[in-house]
């Protein structure tokens, strides 16, 4: 095994390390941190790097990747704007995207809205789910907030281990 492959595997195995710590962050304190977000950018950088050495990374494949992302943050951007996401769940899931391109970005984005869909649901029953466990009647769940950095995690572990397999 080449010093390329070994890198380009390792930079997934970051990944799907940099979403559980940004998931469980989220989870904890309802922020991800800037610098996860931007390691995330970092090692997708050193991904693709190391998939255009080994040859299983095409330019194209990375300029698409870009503008997946670019319109991820996008539409993001404006869900921040209407309060439906926060800040740090937009930048990470643009982030997160990068690895998905547009192969797996409809895989990705499914994968995060079901797991963020399970999120509410536990929310909306009462389960203690982000670092304030709302009680009483559903209104003041709704309004308590929803840490989507698990869900966003979920679908780039989907993501990740869609390209391990390749």
């Amino acid at each position: 095994m080449s010093l390329f492959a070994l890198l380009h595997i390792g930079c997934l195995a970051a990944y799907a390390a940099l979403l559980i710590a940004a998931g469980w962050q989220d989870l904890r304190t309802m922020r991800i941190a800037n610098g996860l977000c931007l390691a995330v950018v970092a090692s997708f950088a050193l991904w693709a790097l190391s998939g255009l050495a080994l040859g299983s990374v095409s330019l194209l494949q990375i300029g698409w990747s870009v503008l997946c992302a670019g319109a991820v943050f996008a539409v993001g951007a404006l869900f921040f704007a209407l309060r439906v996401l926060g800040g740090g769940d937009v930048k990470l899931l643009a982030a997160a995207s990068l690895f998905a391109g547009p192969a797996l970005q409809l895989d990705f984005l499914t994968v995060t809205a079901l797991v963020g869909g399970l999120l509410g649901l536990a929310i909306l029953a009462g389960l203690p789910v982000g670092p304030v466990a709302v009680e009483g009647e559903v209104r003041a769940r709704l309004r308590s907030g929803l840490p989507y950095g698990p869900a966003i995690a979920a679908g780039g572990l989907w993501v990740a281990l869609s390209l391990a397999m390749v």
